[in-house]
């Protein structure tokens, strides 16, 4: 467990009233000399109602809760990821969102979270396997505010490895236009994408931990290497896990236990 408890990892907001947990994470990494991630995961209609459903109950709750979550950053520095799944899982489908209001909170969300004069804003991406043609990204991502986001994060709780997110970030981000950066999470992408039945991303066996948290990528197009999903939470109630973000002590063993250079 070690290897999992000694590295950064992410907090992700996704209840009501964030602004007092925002403010303590932010205030406690100022004091460690360090920078925290936080992940923005509260938008309505979240996860397209699957296992990690929930979110705000409507649009103007999610607007009060992002200028709440804004204001408890303050001036402190901070990653914050906004909305994983959000915008692939409308590429792919969503029925339960309305797409252009979703965009739109997603833009409101980047505009007023750059106010704050230390945080770097990423907007979820999806990962390398969600949507292969990342050009069906391009639109959806500008109507999202991508263009006042510091860059995209890829494979949030996911398990590619961090070459094929590379590949694919450097693919869209070509797409994209502007010279966009990116974060990948590498939390569990030790040992890649599962391939040997349904629902991959859910509580796969045999995955192990990936490269540690780092902002030394080698790859001026990588701002960081992230722990954004937390490794031993649950994805869900599949393969004999409990509810999604629940602490599965048997299956961080595992991760750790088959783990490379953590």
């Amino acid at each position: 467990m070690e290897r999992i408890a000694r590295r950064a990892q992410a907090e992700w907001l996704h209840k009501e009233n964030p602004g007092d947990l925002v403010r303590a994470r932010v205030d406690e990494a100022a004091a460690a000399g360090r920078t925290p991630v936080l992940v923005a995961y509260f938008v309505p209609h979240r996860d397209c109602g699957d296992y990690s459903a929930g979110g705000a109950r409507d649009a103007d709750r999610y607007r009060a809760w992002i200028d709440a979550f804004a204001t408890g950053l303050g001036t402190r520095p901070a990653y914050v990821i906004v909305e994983p799944d959000a915008v692939a899982q409308q590429i792919a489908g969503c029925q339960a969102a309305d797409a252009s209001e979703r965009y739109g909170l997603l833009a409101h969300a980047v505009a007023r979270l750059k106010q704050q004069p230390g945080a770097k804003v990423y907007l979820d991406a999806g990962n390398a396997s969600w949507i292969p043609d990342e050009g069906r990204l391009v639109e959806p991502l500008r109507l999202a505010g991508i263009a006042r986001a510091d860059g995209f994060a890829l494979n949030v709780s996911n398990y590619r490895t961090t070459a094929e997110s590379t590949e694919y970030g450097h693919r869209l981000a070509r797409a994209l236009g502007g010279g966009k950066h990116f974060v990948v999470d590498t939390s569990r992408n030790g040992n890649g994408a599962y391939t040997g039945g349904d629902k991959p991303w859910c509580n796969p066996p045999g995955r192990a931990l990936g490269t540690p948290p780092t902002t030394r990528t080698g790859d001026p197009a990588v701002d960081a290497y992230l722990w954004v999903k937390r490794p031993g939470e649950s994805d869900g109630t599949c393969r004999g896990g409990p509810a999604a973000g629940t602490w599965w002590p048997e299956y961080a063993l595992g991760l750790a236990h088959r783990a490379r250079n953590t």
